[in-house]
């Protein structure tokens, strides 16, 4: 019951900052006029976040948080690749209702704001490091004398990042349908598995 409590508390925190932010602003609005509408105190605030682009940000760190986890206890024996693919598609369709509304509203804000973009690719950059350092614990390999594991990590991380794009912009195989993130979380995993499904193809393009 108590991490119940402590998931609607950052819950309902992320879902008033994301209304303060959207409509008023990222820059305009402060701690101190969030932790305010949000009727909780500041050290109350640093309970569940870090810092306001945190909490800005909280459905693109939700998925993270479940991406890495899923990655850590449930790879199972085979290509590593494929075993990223699995867990980050995985993860997208663990994410509760109504996430994706949440994540789309995200990323126009970011798309507004320089230092939401910058705190959006920081954490991918730390997600894509703790997926390393899961792979170098499994394999008993050092990223850093190895380069396919941070290559795997490039490889994860490019897969989604070209995957969401195409979502968030309503692109398809087939082509445009001007429908912006339509389809909840299983057409924005569709768009992810499409994204690793031309890997292979990319690295083997010739130039005339």
């Amino acid at each position: 019951m108590r991490e119940r409590k402590k998931r609607r508390t950052r819950r309902a925190l992320a879902d008033a900052a994301l209304e303060l932010f959207s409509e008023r602003g990222f820059d305009r609005v402060t701690l101190e006029e969030l932790t305010a509408h949000a009727e909780i105190g500041r050290s109350t605030f640093f309970r569940y976040y870090g810092t306001k682009e945190d909490v800005a940000m909280a459905a693109e760190g939700e998925l993270w948080d479940a991406y890495i986890a899923h990655f850590a206890q449930h790879a199972g024996p085979g290509p590593a690749l494929d075993a990223l693919r699995t867990s980050l598609s995985a993860a997208i369709l663990s994410m509760p209702d109504g996430w994706n509304h949440r994540f789309l509203r995200t990323r126009r804000l970011a798309a507004g704001t320089p230092v939401l973009r910058d705190h959006s690719i920081l954490s991918s950059m730390k997600t894509q490091q703790r997926l390393v350092e899961t792979l170098e614990e499994r394999l008993g390999i050092d990223g850093r004398d190895d380069v396919r594991l941070r290559l795997l990590g490039e490889f994860a991380l490019s897969a989604w990042r070209c995957g969401a794009r195409n979502w968030v912009a309503g692109r398809t195989p087939e082509g445009p349908d001007r429908r912006r993130g339509h389809g909840g979380t299983k057409t924005l995993a569709r768009r992810v598995e499409e994204a690793f499904d031309s890997i292979p193809a990319s690295l083997a393009l010739d130039l005339p």
